[in-house]
């Protein structure tokens, strides 16, 4: 395949930047790979395993001759970046990112961008709770929705080029308005992890008889709060950036627990093996387990 960008730069070559730079260099898309980032030893690993051609160490260096830019950080680091490529980077460079949440940060994006049109905003639906260029693989995104989020401002070329790129590592390419990506990834996303994180510090040195409870967590424990292990710096900056559409799903969430937990309190069997039975069903048509 002829390559369909000569130089890539990623900031941020983690689980996500660190696996899309690997597949797209596997799939021939893209001739050389310009790794940024904070920690100099996880540049080094990129590096060392192939993910990245070479380390820029400044700005200028990471975006020079770049046609496409891929923010891969926090959310809360996308802008400051942009704002620091900016002044350095082609005047057709392609820039977008990974980012769980669209609405705010592609308006900053925008805003902070000399062209405003070159500005795609994007979101692979794939990940897990390790994070780092050690965790890499090509094979992330393969048959994973990937969400782009153009608006009124979007050029044509720019999104075209970034759907190549992610219809080349595997994705599955769907676009939707920022606004509806945000308070549907609120429900089944940022939710999911606030859950997690708050079932496992809820059990922080709890004791019952002298012993601690963690102690003899089994398997359904780690299985439900798996994604509380994630980075929290990133979900710090995902919940506050999408903190309407997460405060709405926090809402509801929590009427559901008053829900069971008033089933449960009264002694209703009948009523709590019905609220039990209709999410059990919910949970089946989203697939992945046994019935």
């Amino acid at each position: 395949m002829t390559p369909r960008f000569e130089r890539m730069c990623v900031a941020g070559v983690g689980l996500i930047g660190g696996s899309l730079a690997l597949a797209a260099r596997q799939a021939g898309v893209v001739s050389e790979v310009i790794g940024f980032g904070r920690t100099a030893r996880n540049l080094e690993i990129a590096r060392e395993r192939g993910l990245i051609d070479r380390i820029a160490t400044t700005p200028a260096d990471a975006v020079a001759g770049a046609d496409v830019i891929v923010l891969a950080a926090p959310v809360g680091a996308c802008v400051g970046l942009a704002r620091s490529f900016a002044p350095h980077a082609r005047p057709d460079a392609v820039v977008t990112d990974v980012g769980s949440v669209k609405g705010t940060l592609v308006n900053a994006l925008e805003a902070s961008w000399p062209t405003p049109g070159n500005v795609v905003g994007g979101h692979p639906v794939a990940g897990s709770e390790a994070s780092g260029a050690d965790a890499a693989r090509a094979d992330l995104f393969r048959g994973r929705a990937c969400i782009l989020t153009p608006t009124d401002t979007t050029a044509a070329d720019a999104l075209a080029r970034v759907r190549a790129l992610w219809l080349a590592v595997g994705a599955r390419v769907e676009e939707m308005p920022a606004a509806v990506h945000d308070e549907l990834l609120a429900r089944v996303s940022h939710l999911p992890h606030l859950v997690a994180y708050a079932l496992v510090a809820s059990l922080d040195d709890v004791r019952a008889g002298g012993r601690v409870a963690l102690d003899y967590a089994g398997s359904g424990l780690r299985d439900t709060t798996r994604i509380a292990a994630s980075p929290a710096e990133l979900w710090r900056d995902i919940a506050l950036a999408n903190a309407p559409a997460l405060g709405r799903a926090l809402a509801d969430f929590r009427t559901a627990l008053d829900r069971l937990d008033a089933l449960v309190t009264s002694g209703d069997a009948s009523g709590l093996e019905a609220a039990l039975t209709v999410a059990r069903a919910v949970r089946v048509r989203l697939g992945g387990t046994s019935t």
